[in-house]
């Protein structure tokens, strides 16, 4: 049993794994830098831009990204991680490049778009590779690993890039990105051609070859069905992935802006903002993947949908620092509970033959919800005032906590 575990554990943490997190660490930095700290702010005082059209240039993001998710899925399956990864990461580079030598939101809108274009790739790469490295005992706790790097990154990057950004310049923290982006590069020329579990089977491979000879429109369908077999879920389960995200999306363009333009915090101070909340979520994480992996799914997303919509609907109306940063670490705790039971749910029920084209899927729908959250928080930003926003996300996640309730979940979150 100690040597199965420690086998266990040598593969959670193989080179090829540990180069998947790496990329996702690194590019998640990048974009938590760009994304959360230096584009609203810059958009909205050097651009002049209304918070309803900074909200459309970081959907561009999310709409860049999900349109190439469910394709880059089934790319996955049929050309291996690293030729997908590679170009993903290279065009990536260049919409950091474009993003930095450019002024004009226009040119900022289509260098988001390119980054959604480069990071699509990102979650299906990683996400089917360490699970397929996991295998069935482990998803729960390998997510949690996953998300571990993805926080860290979207976490530390708007962190440390408040250090180097200045009150009229930029190029020092764009400077650190495209260098970030170079090392990103390189990682991903040391990934595998094609995992040996998939190149290895020989009736997938044909399996693939046959439905290559088809014509378009026929592997579409024939896509379309296999999906729809591995979807022993209830309905409610999409619309919930849909509203999960969107509710995460809503915050997206109007967390710095609250923090730099209504509690008029320093670089200093709103990076204690987000360690508040960051740093709580990933020392929880992997705790709670392996609590969700021996206990259950329902009881971590009652605890973490309550805390969080709780945050949430308070969080404007806290007149204290010290409340807010309460709030902060709540809202922080309430995620860690989410992102790994929500996800051990949803890995559940994909069968491992189809983890990329599925996986693709899922997060298509889910990133629906990414691209139409920063949409709808600019204008009712705009429109109502700051409050607006950060209800709306609460709401969102009180209809999920009582959604769930509908939702068939397995009693042992990896038991499909």
């Amino acid at each position: 049993m100690i040597l199965m575990e420690k086998w266990r554990k040598n593969r959670l943490f193989s080179p090829f794994v540990m180069e998947l997190l790496i990329i996702m660490f690194v590019v998640e930095f990048v974009k938590g830098a760009l994304l959360l700290t230096i584009l609203p702010v810059y958009m909205k005082t050097t651009l002049g831009a209304t918070t309803f059209i900074i909200g459309w240039t970081l959907a561009a993001q999310y709409i860049g990204d999900n349109v190439l998710r469910t394709p880059v899925g089934w790319i996955i399956d049929k050309l291996g991680y690293r030729t997908t990864m590679l170009t993903g990461v290279l065009l990536t580079f260049v919409s950091v490049v474009l993003i930095a030598t450019t002024s004009q939101y226009s040119w900022m809108i289509i260098g988001c778009a390119l980054l959604g274009f480069g990071t699509a790739p990102l979650w299906p790469c990683v996400i089917t590779g360490t699970t397929e490295v996991a295998g069935e005992e482990g998803k729960a706790t390998i997510m949690s690993v996953v998300y571990m790097a993805w926080l860290s990154g979207v976490g530390l990057g708007p962190v440390a890039i408040n250090f180097f950004v200045g009150e009229a310049h930029y190029s020092s923290s764009f400077r650190i990105l495209i260098g970030c982006m170079t090392v990103v590069v390189l990682v991903a020329l040391l990934l595998p051609r094609r995992q040996i579990a998939s190149s290895g089977n020989q009736s997938v491979k044909a399996d693939i070859a046959s439905r290559d000879r088809a014509p378009f429109w026929s592997r579409v369908t024939t896509y379309l069905k296999e999906v729809r077999r591995s979807m022993n879920v209830s309905p409610l389960l999409f619309p919930a992935m849909f509203a999960q995200t969107f509710a995460l999306g809503i915050l997206t363009p109007i967390l710095t802006l609250y923090a730099k333009e209504v509690l008029k915090l320093t670089s200093f101070q709103y990076s204690l903002f987000l360690i508040a909340g960051g740093a709580v979520t990933v020392i929880f994480l992997v705790p709670m993947g392996k609590m969700v992996d021996r206990i259950g799914i329902r009881p971590f997303l009652i605890i973490g949908f309550s805390l969080s919509a709780a945050a949430l609907l308070f969080f404007t109306f806290a007149k204290s620092m010290l409340l807010l940063y309460v709030l902060v670490a709540l809202l922080g705790i309430g995620y860690a509970f989410i992102i790994p039971s929500w996800n051990a749910l949803i890995a559940s029920v994909i069968p491992p033959e189809k983890r990329g084209a599925v996986w693709g899927f899922f997060l298509t729908i889910e990133g629906l919800g990414m691209i139409v959250g920063p949409i709808v928080s600019g204008k009712l930003w705009d429109v109502y005032g700051y409050h607006a926003p950060f209800v709306m996300s609460g709401s969102v996640l009180v209809l999920l906590l009582v959604l769930q309730m509908f939702i068939s979940i397995p009693k042992k979150g990896m038991v499909r």
